[in-house]
C-alpha cells in the first residue's frame, strides 16, 4: 500500500499552510482528510473552495447533507460517510433519513427522496440525467438551479471521496460511533 503523509499545519507544504490553519481554526482540529490533501495544496484549496460554495447554495443544510451522503454512498467512502453522519446528526437531520442514506434505502421524506434519487443518477451516470429524470426532480419542488447545485455538491465529494480512496484516510475521533461500511447489495 502506498503511504501518504498526513501533514500538520506546521509540516505541510508552504502553499497549504494558510488553508490548514484556517481549517484548524474553524474546526478546532485538523481533520485527517485535509491533512492528507495538503500533499497537493491546490487540491486542498479547491476542495475548501467548493465546500464553501456548496454551503451557500439555495439547498438547505439538510438537502446538502442528502447530496453529500448520497455521493459518499455511491462512491463507497467510509471516511466521508462517517463524517457526514456525524455532521447530519449535529444539524438535526431526521434519524430515519440518515439511516436510509447509510443503508441505500428509500428516504422517508418524499421531497428528500426525490433529491436523493436525482443525486444518485448524477453520480452513477456521471452527469447524464434524462429529461424524465430532471422533470421528476423539478416536479418534486426543486428548481433548475438546484439541479445544477447538485453537480457542485457531487464534485465536492468526488474530490474528498477519491482522496480518501487513494490515501486510506483514517477516521477522526469525532466520528466514533458513526463508522460505516457499504452494505452488500440485496438480491433482487
Amino acid at each position: 500500500m502506498t503511504k501518504f503523509t498526513a501533514y500538520t499545519a506546521e509540516t505541510a507544504p508552504e502553499a497549504a499552510k494558510p488553508t490548514l490553519e484556517a481549517i484548524k481554526n474553524t474546526f478546532g482540529f485538523l481533520p485527517n482528510l485535509q491533512a492528507n490533501m495538503a500533499e497537493a495544496p491546490e487540491l486542498l484549496a479547491g476542495y475548501t473552495a467548493l465546500w464553501d460554495l456548496f454551503s451557500k447554495t439555495s439547498l438547505t443544510v439538510h438537502e446538502q447533507q442528502v447530496v453529500y451522503m448520497t455521493a459518499n454512498y455511491e462512491n463507497d467512502c467510509h471516511y466521508c460517510m462517517a463524517g457526514h453522519t456525524t455532521l447530519a446528526k449535529m444539524q438535526k437531520v431526521d434519524a430515519g433519513v440518515i439511516a436510509a442514506l447509510r443503508s441505500g434505502e428509500t428516504l422517508p421524506d418524499a421531497k428528500l427522496e426525490a433529491l436523493h434519487r436525482y443525486a444518485t443518477i448524477i453520480v452513477r451516470n456521471r452527469g447524464f440525467a434524462s429529461d424524465a429524470d430532471i422533470e421528476a426532480f423539478l416536479a418534486a419542488g426543486y428548481t433548475r438551479r438546484n439541479a445544477l447545485e447538485v453537480v457542485l455538491g457531487v464534485a465536492t465529494k468526488v474530490m474528498s471521496n477519491y482522496t480518501n480512496h487513494l490515501t486510506h484516510t483514517q477516521l477522526d475521533p469525532f466520528m466514533k460511533g458513526n463508522e460505516w461500511t457499504k452494505p452488500v447489495a440485496k438480491a433482487a
